[in-house]
């Protein structure tokens, strides 16, 4: 590996540009190829990044680079994964990782035979803030935690967000939005035992607002909703016996949050952080690469493959099915 981590960035839309630009709050990490199906968006790309375009995936995964970042539509994801890492490259992959668990499965098997690192872009469990959220859960100072809740709401109508819209291309709230609360949950409470989903539908036929309750063994609820009608507080809350903690809006980034006991002492914890926070899993997965390392502690393949099987049972739950599923 040079000195500098070289990545190569399949895909040129809005995702991956901010990713690229959040790289310039580091040191030692460059752009230095990104693929497109169209050559003339590569270029545009790599002149703002001062990187080498291509003008298919195919070429992008045979350059010389350290690190794959698939920064492409959701259908995309497990074919360009799988294509990355059976070229030799480990993979830093966007979320949601993939559309269904089938996928999630194929593409960690991958990485297992070929031995690579392979980890989802959960941009969020790599945040300072969320690194403190998860000391607090060691301390043990919410006692035990009574309930959670997490909204993401953003409005994105049409023409403008046709990607979100369209089943072919495996749109709507669930899995654009609704992974960020699902993911808080996880780290939070682990797998639920059970769920119970409701969701309504736009006229193309995706998820326009999806709620959700998750249980788990010792009785505590997840409350989770997502929709992409409106754009809503996006806050976040862990309830406990103990202590509760507030995170406000939105919750997903470099934001404040707030710890408040049951004695009424608060400890705040503002946001001090510049840039947009993408950076922070560019840097673990670059560090895990030079550990050898071929999955993440923050983000585990058992975590995601669980996560995936969960939005399966959701979409199951409220009818959501995409045309190009068998």
């Amino acid at each position: 590996m040079s000195k500098d981590f070289r990545w190569g960035i399949i895909g040129t839309g809005g995702i991956a540009r901010t990713f690229a630009r959040d790289l310039a709050f580091t040191q030692g990490h460059v752009v230095a190829a990104v693929g497109s199906r169209e050559l003339a968006k590569a270029e545009t790309f790599a002149q703002e990044f001062n990187a080498a375009p291509y003008g298919s995936y195919e070429e992008l995964v045979q350059q010389e680079v350290d690190g794959v970042y698939v920064a492409t539509p959701h259908p995309m994801h497990a074919p360009n994964t799988i294509l990355a890492l059976e070229n030799g490259k480990p993979v830093l992959c966007e979320k949601p990782f993939a559309v269904n668990s089938r996928e999630s499965a194929a593409m960690i098997e991958t990485a297992r035979r070929k031995n690579l690192l392979l980890v989802e872009a959960m941009w969020s469990r790599f945040l300072p803030p969320y690194r403190k959220i998860r000391e607090l859960l060691e301390s043990g100072v919410f006692g035990e935690i009574i309930s959670i809740s997490a909204d993401h709401g953003q409005r994105l109508p049409l023409p403008k967000y046709y990607r979100l819209h369209a089943p072919e291309l495996a749109g709507g709230a669930l899995l654009d939005l609704g992974i960020y609360p699902i993911s808080f949950a996880y780290m939070v409470l682990g797998k639920p035992s059970s769920i119970v989903a409701q969701g309504e539908f736009t006229t193309s036929g995706v998820d326009s607002q999806t709620s959700m309750i998750f249980r788990y063994p010792n009785g505590a609820h997840a409350q989770l909703t997502t929709t992409l009608l409106l754009k809503s507080p996006c806050t976040a809350q862990i309830i406990g016996t103990e202590a509760s903690l507030f995170i406000d809006g939105d919750f997903y980034t470099p934001t404040s949050m707030r710890l408040k006991r049951v004695s009424g002492d608060v400890i705040e914890f503002p946001r001090v952080y510049q840039g947009h926070g993408l950076r922070e899993q560019a840097i673990e997965f670059a560090k895990l690469v030079s550990e050898g390392k071929k999955e993440s502690d923050l983000m585990t393949h058992a975590d995601t493959q669980s996560i995936m099987e969960t939005m399966d049972e959701i979409r199951s739950q409220i009818g959501l099915r995409y045309p190009f599923e068998d």
